[in-house]
């Protein structure tokens, strides 16, 4: 965690951030997107592996009892943190660091001279964590799954890994827009996603969360911080994920994603 932060801080620092179009960050932001432009960050965002995969994986666990065996195992062997308490403790200081993160990346982006252009994509990027709030308690409260340590019936989905996920989530947008190397660029959504990763397993060690839990928490958060970010900010990222393309001899499946 304090390694990803320490980097990020680098990266900040010596990066020099421009928009694609020269426009600076936030300018384009917009409270009336239309439909179009929300349908098309939606199916962007539903193509995208951090999406899928996760909201795949938590079907999966339904199978055979899965999702309760693991948690189990989770909870008795600790393999990651050690104990319960210990995964409780760390999945709230990674939870910490996600924030801290994608508030750092506001501050390095090229906004311009003026304060409303910050204020504005910061708007987008905070409507898209309060969105991602929102969506996951009213599912807590309609799904009623009790917690593995029986603790309250709002086990599904994982508050912490949808949170951290639309941090985390954010944070990978802004930062494709600050001039760096491929390289670094991929290492920090490396790390984002192994602070995301690591937040939702430290859930289910702690006995807190069911590991389909978090993984649908996971999905959620970076689907909805996507759609958010996409289409009121205007900086969609069509570079990566699942490509759907109609062809003479019937269809064509495609997996990009950007480095």
């Amino acid at each position: 965690m304090s390694r990803l932060l320490a980097l990020l801080a680098v990266l900040l620092s010596a990066g020099c951030a421009s928009l694609p179009d020269g426009n600076p960050w936030g300018e384009n932001a917009t409270y009336r997107p239309g439909w179009e432009r929300v349908r098309l960050s939606a199916l962007d965002a539903a193509r995208d592996p951090r999406v899928w995969i996760p909201a795949v994986g938590a079907a999966v666990l339904q199978i055979d009892d899965m999702d309760e065996r693991i948690s189990d195992w989770a909870v008795e062997h600790t393999p990651v943190f050690g104990s319960p308490q210990n995964a409780d403790d760390w999945s709230e200081g990674l939870r910490t660091a996600s924030i801290l993160a994608y508030h750092a990346s506001v501050l390095a982006m090229p906004a311009g001279k003026g304060f409303e252009n910050r204020a504005k994509g910061y708007l987008v990027g905070m409507s898209a964590v309060a969105a991602t709030g929102l969506v996951t308690q009213q599912l807590k409260t309609s799904v009623d799954r009790r917690r593995p340590d029986g603790t309250g019936d709002d086990s599904f989905p994982s508050g912490h890994a949808s949170i951290t996920a639309a941090f985390t989530r954010l944070t990978s947008r802004n930062l494709r827009w600050i001039e760096t190397g491929d390289r670094t660029r991929h290492a920090f959504d490396l790390g984002l996603d192994g602070l995301t990763i690591a937040t939702a397993w430290a859930r289910v060690e702690s006995g807190e969360h069911f590991p389909a839990d978090t993984l649908f928490g996971m999905a959620l958060g970076n689907f909805l911080a996507a759609v958010v970010n996409d289409a009121f900010l205007g900086t969609a990222d069509r570079g990566s994920g699942l490509q759907l393309a109609v062809t003479a001899d019937g269809a064509a499946v495609s997996w990009h994603v950007r480095f």
